[in-house]
């Protein structure tokens, strides 16, 4: 597996949303954005940009749209372990690819395991600085990528023009609040668990192209918000006979892949 190929896998490294926390441009928040729904979702992340470690683990559609205009879905089973300020690890596995994700706060590693490969670059010191750096130069949407910000509320306002409370529901068992929002490129819906802990239990994202808009969804489970993680779960130690090969850079001045 060469390193093209590599961050080809990369760009389908999603666990939460891929399209919302890329957007390019800030759109100002419209007057559309009903106030119980605003508040639900400040609610949510608050709560988790105030944990200082979770864990949690997701299945993940994403539609594919062939050139017959048909949709493809494939299914993607994920995990995430992050520890504030600075360290994150996901885990991607399905029958296309597995691949391994590291930050330990100094560098940041994406690992695939059939074919023994490794890229290994420095990273900034924070989780939002390595998102950052991950999406701009090296054009990987990292794992649960809108919800690990602690900025969460205002990234997402950001895509936002209306929104509203569509009303009760059951995901796994849990009663949660499910709030629906759009704007100029996608429409978005969460689905908040209700309590004291008001964690995204749900989560989908449609893109506007009138062509296909094809779909994201998660359904996040297993939610560990005091796991008890060590620093060596963060950090990649190179398996026997594993080749270090290098990131592909993103080009300058060009868009992040969605």
């Amino acid at each position: 597996m060469n390193v093209s190929n590599l961050q080809a896998a990369a760009r389908l490294f999603v666990l939460v949303a891929f399209v919302v926390v890329a957007a390019p441009t800030a759109q100002a928040q419209g007057a559309g954005v009903d106030p119980g729904a605003e508040r639900l979702l400040r609610r949510m992340t608050v709560y988790m940009a105030a944990l200082q470690q979770f864990s949690v683990e997701t299945q993940n559609t994403l539609e594919a749209v062939v050139a017959s205009g048909q949709k493809i879905q494939f299914v993607v089973n994920a995990s995430v372990m992050l520890r504030r300020p600075n360290k994150l690890r996901a885990e991607r596995m399905s029958d296309l690819v597995s691949q391994e994700f590291y930050y330990d706060g100094k560098a940041l590693t994406l690992y695939n395991p059939a074919d023994k490969v490794y890229a290994t670059v420095a990273a900034p010191d924070t989780v939002e600085g390595m998102l950052d750096f991950a999406r701009d130069q090296l054009d990987i949407i990292a794992p649960a990528g809108d919800f690990l910000y602690r900025n969460a509320f205002d990234l997402l306002m950001q895509v936002t023009t209306s929104g509203f409370v569509v009303g009760k529901a059951m995901i796994g068992g849990v009663k949660c609040d499910h709030l629906a929002f759009g704007g100029p490129e996608v429409d978005w819906q969460v689905w908040i668990s209700e309590g004291d802990q008001p964690l995204p239990r749900r989560y989908v994202v449609t893109t506007r192209d009138p062509a296909s808009h094809p779909a994201f969804a998660a359904v996040l489970t297993n939610w560990n918000v005091a796991p008890n993680l060590t620093d060596a779960q963060f950090s990649f130690t190179p398996p026997t006979g594993a080749k270090p090969i290098d990131f592909l850079t993103r080009e300058a001045g060009s868009a992040p892949t969605r």
